[in-house]
């Protein structure tokens, strides 16, 4: 899952960089609100922790354009205590909830759970299954008959991207955009080298499940049977 911190208070988006980074979340940040729309008009976000008041392109602003471009990906607004008028216009612009300042941990991420249930969205602490493997992106643990094995980061976000597209295929370049982010230097090398590693590891468990290669095209998971 890849979230967006749309904030200009630097400290406070890298604190909330790294809570989220260790509950397995991949975090993107930026700190003015032309930079915010133009990353989230990307696509490849999952949900958009979204300041109201931000130089260049406020929150609102950033939010209504949003809207209008068809995206429709989870956005929680983060206000100050009193900007009461503020989130009214957050959220009759699209917003799916809002964080009065200064918040909890366990409130944010149990209200980016909540944001991501509604859209329905598998969220990290729910284990996600193909064919006879089990992968809890929490933990970042892959299980079969009875078999487990520990991913790394990487190795996880890209299993559970696969799993969430099913027979889809997904292409080296969604792969990059999603777990690197769209300005990443990430090259194809990087998603063969993660594929490798989850081939064998695939292997160690004795699935049945395998990475199958569309040449010239991308990856596909394989063994749903």
């Amino acid at each position: 899952m890849r979230i967006l911190i749309v904030e200009d208070e630097q400290h406070l988006a890298e604190a909330l960089s790294q809570i989220l980074k260790k509950n397995h979340y991949s975090v993107d940040a930026v700190h003015d609100g032309r930079s915010g729309l133009d990353y989230a008009l990307s696509g490849i976000y999952d949900l958009i922790l979204l300041d109201i008041m931000l130089p260049e392109m406020d929150g609102i602003r950033v939010l209504k354009e949003l809207r209008q471009n068809g995206h429709s990906v989870p956005v929680i607004l983060l206000t100050a205590k009193g900007e009461v008028d503020d989130r009214i216009a957050g959220l009759d612009h699209g917003a799916d909830d809002y964080v009065a300042k200064p918040f909890s941990t366990g409130e944010l991420l149990a209200r980016i759970r909540a944001a991501l249930r509604r859209k329905g969205e598998v969220v990290p602490d729910q284990a996600l299954k193909f064919g006879d493997i089990e992968l809890n992106s929490a933990s970042l643990k892959l299980s079969s008959g009875g078999k487990e094995i520990k991913l790394n980061l990487k190795e996880s976000e890209l299993l559970e991207l696969l799993i969430l597209r099913k027979t889809s295929v997904t292409s080296k370049e969604q792969i990059i955009e999603k777990l690197w982010g769209f300005d990443s230097e990430a090259e194809h090398n990087n998603v063969e080298v993660y594929v490798s590693f989850l081939r064998k590891k695939l292997l160690f468990l004795e699935s049945k499940v395998r990475i199958g290669t569309i040449r010239g095209v991308g990856y596909v998971l394989e063994g749903n049977a």
